[in-house]
């Protein structure tokens, strides 16, 4: 399939983003999917009741991708336990830890514990230069991480995440074993985007993933597709002007 040609050919590695486990099990047969992320919105909008029965059945079917499961305790010395129980269910988990609580007080100190470890963790919702800095120094050198940069939600802010993921991707690089993710990805383009700067991974919702056989289109045929489903609506919906 020609978007299999095109995203196969990127250095960026994608991972699909979502808690269907229906939609998990087809994007898993895909070889560009490089990996799996979910977090407790994705988990509670899909169903889902019981967290680690759910995990355990996805774990199931992502053998040998790395996936990301999120810890949702608000106190941090919680939050370490529920990081080091989910990483011994499998090999493959990077925890997702947030880049603070709720009360805004950095997770820095219980980063440095997992790291320490040799926990895999994937630091998310970070927005700001400041917070990568504080997360790298907490991170061991000889553990892998994944820095999770939400671009996206930068870009409503009405920032260009583009220049604030640049940086980060060179801020980065004082600890060669992390990688920085680029997260609330709004549209398909946002994969060359990532592509384009250097970016290690970027996570895709599984919807913007169902938009896939439009790369590579034609545009003059796009433009006159989507004129035909204007003029099919307008004339399904029996609307008229006298003239």
């Amino acid at each position: 399939m020609v978007e299999n040609k095109i995203l196969e050919k990127l250095k960026v590695k994608i991972f699909a983003d979502g808690a269907d486990i229906e939609g998990i099990k087809l994007l898993d047969k895909k070889n560009f999917i490089k990996g799996f992320t979910t977090n407790p919105s994705l988990m509670k909008k899909s169903g889902v009741s019981d967290y680690k029965e759910y995990a355990l059945s996805v774990l199931n079917v992502i053998k040998n991708k790395p996936i990301s499961f999120e810890v949702f305790s608000d106190d941090l010395p919680e939050m370490q336990k529920q990081a080091e129980e989910i990483a011994r269910w499998s090999k493959n988990i990077s925890v997702k830890i947030p880049v603070t609580n709720t009360k805004q007080v950095s997770t820095a100190e219980i980063i440095k514990k997992l790291s320490d470890k040799g926990i895999q963790c994937n630091i998310t919702a970070i927005f700001t230069e400041e917070q990568i800095k504080t997360v790298l120094e907490a991170l061991n050198e000889n553990t892998p991480a994944i820095l999770s940069v939400f671009a996206g939600r930068i870009a409503d802010a009405g920032q260009d995440p583009e220049f604030i993921m640049k940086n980060c991707i060179k801020l980065a690089k004082v600890k060669p074993k992390s990688e920085v993710l680029w997260a609330s990805t709004r549209e398909l383009y946002n994969i060359f985007q990532a592509e384009k700067i250097g970016c290690h991974i970027i996570t895709v919702p599984h919807s913007i993933l169902n938009k896939l056989d439009s790369l590579g289109r034609d545009l003059n045929e796009y433009s006159l597709e989507t004129v035909k489903g204007f003029y099919k609506d307008a004339k399904a919906a029996g609307y008229k002007i006298e003239t």
